[in-house]
């Protein structure tokens, strides 16, 4: 899904903050919405990575993936201190977090285990699902990389009249989008911390 802006001061919709969705409006520092910005720093690294992320920028057999967006490396903390790396789509500028998941029917994300959106600045801009085709979880973290909160998204088909929006708990700068009951899989809970890092090593398979 992608992020969509309304009035203040929430407005990002469910889906594409990690998965496929659409803007409907633009806020400060080029993030789409009308979030609030407190900084614009980019998120703080929070823990060095031990593992090898669970997929690469080799593509399984038959896997679509999203057009136009490039693979990075998601590394999450859990609470006992364990760093686990999954290769996930990035969404780091405003077109591609306007587009997001949109359209998108293959549930393995072309390969890939969700879709991070990362903002240049703190926002409260809401998710919605509008063209969004699949079933999405979506988790949401501060800049520093600390658990805000997260929540279940419903596929918004074109045609629907009114599309519900999805909003976090407090200011996020990074949003993830998997497929519906991915987030436990991942590692992620009210405990955990995400953070992006570079991009996803060649020739390791999801």
């Amino acid at each position: 899904m992608r992020p969509r802006l309304r009035s203040l001061p929430l407005v990002a919709i469910g889906g594409v903050l990690l998965v496929a969705c659409s803007s409907s409006a633009t806020d400060h520092g080029g993030v789409s919405g009308p979030g609030s910005s407190s900084t614009s720093s980019s998120p703080s690294s929070v823990v060095s990575s031990t593992s090898a992320p669970s997929t690469s920028t080799s593509l399984p057999s038959g896997a679509v993936a999203p057009v136009g967006f490039r693979s990075v490396i998601l590394e999450i903390t859990r609470a006992d201190g364990t760093v686990e790396q999954h290769c996930v789509w990035l969404a780091d500028d405003e077109p591609s977090r306007e587009t997001g998941l949109m359209g998108v029917t293959d549930p393995s994300l072309g390969g890939r285990d969700g879709m991070v959106f990362r903002f240049p600045a703190d926002t409260t801009a809401a998710f919605w699902m509008r063209d969004t085709l699949l079933p999405l979880s979506i988790a949401w973290f501060a800049a520093d990389g600390s658990f805000v909160s997260s929540t279940e998204m419903d596929p918004c088909p074109s045609g629907t009249v009114a599309c519900p929006t999805f909003a976090a708990a407090r200011p996020y700068r990074l949003a993830l989008e998997v497929p519906r009951g991915g987030l436990v899989g991942l590692g992620i809970d009210e405990r955990s911390r995400a953070r992006v890092g570079g991009a996803c090593p060649e020739g390791v398979s999801g």
